[in-house]
């Protein structure tokens, strides 16, 4: 067993914060009609659903409150609606609350939770492209999302794949144990990684894929 495969109980809570911290003072100083922007990475929603989608999602986990289609696309219609007469600077006042009080309950979790963390962080992901703003998938609180992403994959013994990435030492390896089939083979930087594994849109962006197909990756496929 290798530290990857070793569950840090505290990662998805840095991970939030780490993101928390980043993207709530950018939401803050944007004028409300920002909010109203669509976000091309989640078709059909705005900047504003995908934080009211986000916020709601945290205070579930918060407040233990699971209904039997919990983050179905019906479930987050749903989210959305009961949010629709809220103004923006509420369900940004949520978010903070979710980011900041959910780490703890995820840890306890025993890693079923852990999976949201990285929803989340590839949702802030979303809602920078969205605006505009650099660091998309990227940021602090990188580090810990590719960890996280590492131990997932491996988890649901995913696609093997080694990633050689420009902006880290150290190549990672992802998905299942190699079978007959021998790794596939990433070169790139770790952005560009993220949205292949989050199924969001590549396009314009330089690396190298050999041994599988980009919606192969995609966890949330």
């Amino acid at each position: 067993m290798t530290s990857a495969d070793v569950r840090d109980p505290d990662l998805p809570g840095r991970l939030l914060t780490a993101e928390r911290d980043a993207l709530v003072p950018l939401l803050r100083a944007r004028p409300d009609e920002d909010y109203a922007l669509p976000a091309p990475a989640c078709p059909g929603w705005t900047v504003r659903d995908v934080l009211a989608h986000c916020s709601a999602a945290l205070m579930r986990v918060v407040e233990s409150r699971y209904d039997k289609d919990v983050f179905s696309p019906e479930s987050n219609d749903r989210d959305i609606a009961e949010r629709a007469d809220w103004p923006n600077a509420r369900i940004v006042d949520e978010l903070e609350r979710g980011m900041t009080k959910a780490g703890p309950v995820i840890a306890r979790a025993g890693g079923v939770l852990d999976g949201i963390a990285l929803g989340e962080w590839v949702h802030a992901g979303d809602v920078r492209e969205a605006l505009g703003e650099p660091g998309a998938y990227a940021g602090r609180g990188l580090p810990d999302a590719l960890a996280l992403l590492v131990r997932i994959t491996r988890e649901r013994d995913h696609v093997p794949l080694q990633a050689d990435l420009d902006d880290v030492d150290e190549p990672l390896r992802l998905g299942g144990v190699p079978g007959e089939r021998p790794p596939a083979r990433y070169i790139g930087d770790a952005a560009t990684l993220v949205r292949l594994y989050a199924g969001r849109s590549v396009a314009g962006a330089a690396y190298e894929l050999a041994g599988a197909k980009e919606e192969e990756l995609n966890i949330y496929g």
